[in-house]
């Protein structure tokens, strides 16, 4: 069998954009499957189908305008011919002689002379000889190499792909898995209220697309598989139903059994964005906003992956019973194709008890931890570690306690004219904090009422951090105040990220940087009056 080499472009699989050819292969691909199938199982099939199409059209192109030579093939003067196994060669018949090989038997020699002027002899009407087999195509070009492609293309390529299936309404994708919307199997409004009840009897407990068919009478015949997907895909158009589950894992929720402060962003994390100029700050800033794990952050710094991180609590996220879905604890916790909001379980690691808790992907926060806060008595700026659970969609969380005593820490109290007022407090500590960002918080009601106030007096973002700045500067006998402490404080009057307070306090003359972020007021009354 004879071995010819054809290339591709250099370039080909990384401008490659998925066509209407593409897709139509796709879509009779899961015809003739009947499975559902996600990007990740399509594009090797799509590659392969790929390579087998360049190939077809190489061929075509290189044989163009000449007849294909073959050792088994009569020809006769003037007939252009192309050689495969000559790289493609193209040349001329000039004369044919017969043959004289006894071994052979009758056969004919024809001279061809080629387009760069040189001449070669050829068998014809030759009937038995390797040339005259199929042509293998060499994998030598690693462009045509299936493993290769993928390995190097691959995720790319993924990506191209679901948004170009995105746009085909014959097509239907339900947690990562794609399937032609004619095949579907019908699920009526009548399994979908019972899927309702039985989801309603759960109590609000999230339960696999399996617990439900169990209840509901669809065709026992069809592919259990392409049942499943239906059933999802009707429980996924239906308003009343929520995908939950972590990638890989499809679990159903109704949505009006949904914690509130999973539904509705709770109030501590609500951020009116402030406008600011992110080139204004320093490498010293934006590392500050990479350690603060703040999920409202915009640092770009490559994380290192881990499996464990430690969290600074915010005052915002103790108050709401959450933690922020930072970049670097994103990779710790489950996430999931398409779904908005995870349910995953949560586990105590000086307990080993479970706690059922949610991620909520868009606004970028973890809810369920506030039995868990007020059991080791944390508060603002208690550190805890977030771990990789030894079983898939598990998440460990340990709170670094220790036997109470008695620190002087920031302390956020309710003033006589009901604002805020900071003040340094010895406070009873039951947990290793960062000193920099601690406050201790003995009367919650109190605060909340104090912020309240606050916020109806609509005291713009320069008043609010020179209420706050005003406090901080009497807690420290040289009158600095670290970018991270006031970060800290005034995150429990206003929710606000830390790169535009910091791009804030360094351009108002109102505030003097005396070094490695630390800040003190202007010395002149009339710069910040």
């Amino acid at each position: 069998m004879a071995r010819v080499s054809l290339l591709l472009p250099p370039d080909y699989w990384k401008n490659l954009s998925p066509s209407k050819t593409d897709l139509e292969f796709v879509s009779n691909y899961l015809f003739e499957k009947e499975t559902p199938l996600t990007e990740q199982e399509l594009i090797p099939v799509l590659i392969e189908e790929r390579i087998r199409a360049e190939r077809e059209t190489l061929l075509a192109q290189q044989q163009a305008d000449a007849k294909g030579y073959l050792p088994k093939e009569r020809y006769h003067a003037g007939e252009t011919l192309v050689f495969p196994a000559l790289n493609w060669e193209k040349g001329k018949v000039v004369s044919m002689r017969p043959g004289v090989n006894p071994a052979l038997g009758d056969f004919e020699v024809i001279l061809v002379e080629f387009d760069n002027g040189t001449q070669r002899q050829f068998a014809g009407g030759l009937p038995v000889h390797p040339l005259n087999e199929p042509l293998e195509i060499s994998l030598d070009d690693q462009m045509l190499n299936p493993t290769n492609v993928i390995k190097t293309f691959g995720h790319e390529l993924e990506a191209k792909l679901t948004e170009a299936l995105k746009s085909d309404e014959d097509l239907v994708q339900i947690a990562g898995r794609w399937f032609p919307r004619a095949l579907l199997v019908d699920v009526n409004v009548g399994h979908l209220n019972l899927s309702e009840a039985v989801l309603e009897e759960a109590s609000g407990k999230p339960l696999p697309t399996s617990a439900l068919i169990e209840q509901v009478e669809l065709p026992a015949h069809v592919n259990p598989k392409l049942v499943e997907f239906s059933m999802n895909y009707s429980l996924q158009e239906d308003g009343r139903f929520d995908e939950v589950g972590p990638a890989g894992e499809v679990l159903w929720c109704l949505k009006r059994l949904e914690p509130e402060a999973v539904r509705e962003v709770p109030g501590p994390l609500r951020y009116q964005p402030i406008e600011y100029d992110r080139s204004s700050l320093s490498s010293e800033m934006l590392a500050l906003e990479n350690e603060v794990d703040d999920e409202l952050g915009e640092s770009r710094a490559p994380l290192e992956e881990g499996e464990e991180v430690q969290v600074s609590l915010t005052y915002p996220h103790w108050r709401a019973g959450t933690l922020p879905l930072s970049p670097r604890v994103r990779g710790l916790l489950p996430t999931a194709y398409e779904s908005p909001r995870i349910r995953f379980t949560l586990v105590d690691a000086l307990s080993n008890a479970e706690m059922p808790a949610w991620v909520e992907r868009q606004h970028r926060y973890v809810f369920g931890l506030n039995d868990f806060y007020k059991k080791y008595g944390l508060n603002p700026g208690s550190l805890i570690t977030v771990r990789r659970g030894k079983k898939p969609g598990q998440t460990i969380l340990e709170a670094k306690i220790h036997r109470p005593s008695r620190d002087w820490v920031r302390t956020v109290l309710t003033g006589s004219d009901g604002g805020i007022v900071f003040a340094m407090l010895k406070q009873n500590i039951t947990s290793a904090f960062n000193e920099r960002m601690v406050i201790a918080v003995p009367d919650v009601q109190g605060v909340d009422e104090a912020c309240q106030q606050i916020t109806r007096q609509h005291l713009s973002f320069d008043q609010l951090v020179m209420m706050v700045m005003q406090e901080l500067v009497k807690l420290n006998v040289q009158g600095n105040v670290h970018a991270q402490e006031l970060y800290s404080a005034i995150n429990v009057v206003r929710r606000c990220p830390p790169a535009p307070l910091m791009a804030y306090i360094a351009s108002q003359p109102a505030y003097k940087h005396v070094g490695d972020l630390h800040y003190r007021m202007a010395e002149s009354e009339s710069a910040y009056e």
